[in-house]
């Protein structure tokens, strides 16, 4: 294995072991997340997350260092996960609002808290800023499922068979 390998597999296994003191919150989902590109966690505990986003060129939306709005919706979104911290946490809906441009190389801090638990509906409020300008808010509704949502079988098999499904009776 190359060092540079190994160094990134060290990287994994961090992220993997986020274990700390007791009281730090180990992350149970969205772990392959590329943090260069959605941001690193930076504070974490149970239902709130910090997340810190370093605009980079790759972001780029054009020649003014303008950076496209959906690398900061992907920290958002990121974050909003990281909140709900469950291994199937899945996003559904979201309604957010972009409040000011993000340009190269700013830090957008990106913070996400869950607002309100149903079942296993979770409401998670997001905000970002860079500096102390909001340039995010947003309101992240998501379902923590029993399996993978790759996993889950939309219809059971009586109902793709029939081709009828039980709301058309």
């Amino acid at each position: 294995m190359t060092e540079e390998e190994n160094k990134e597999l060290d990287e994994e296994l961090e992220i993997a072991e986020y274990k700390g003191d007791e009281n730090q919150v180990v992350i149970q989902t969205h772990q392959r997340i590329n943090q260069s590109l959605s941001g690193e966690v930076m504070i974490m505990e149970d239902g709130y997350v910090e997340v810190s986003l370093i605009t980079t060129p790759d972001m780029l939306a054009d020649d003014m260092g303008l950076i496209h709005g959906g690398f900061v919706f992907s920290a958002a979104d990121y974050a909003a996960m990281l909140a709900v911290n469950e291994p199937n946490v899945v996003l559904v809906a979201s309604d957010c609002q972009f409040l000011s441009p993000v340009k190269l190389h700013q830090e957008v801090i990106v913070k996400a808290r869950v607002r309100h638990k149903e079942g296993r509906k979770r409401n998670v409020h997001v905000e970002a800023f860079v500096l102390d300008i909001k340039v995010f808010d947003g309101e992240f509704k998501t379902v923590i499922t029993e399996k993978h949502v790759l996993k889950m079988k939309l219809l059971d098999k009586e109902e793709e068979q029939s081709g009828t499904h039980p709301e058309e009776g």
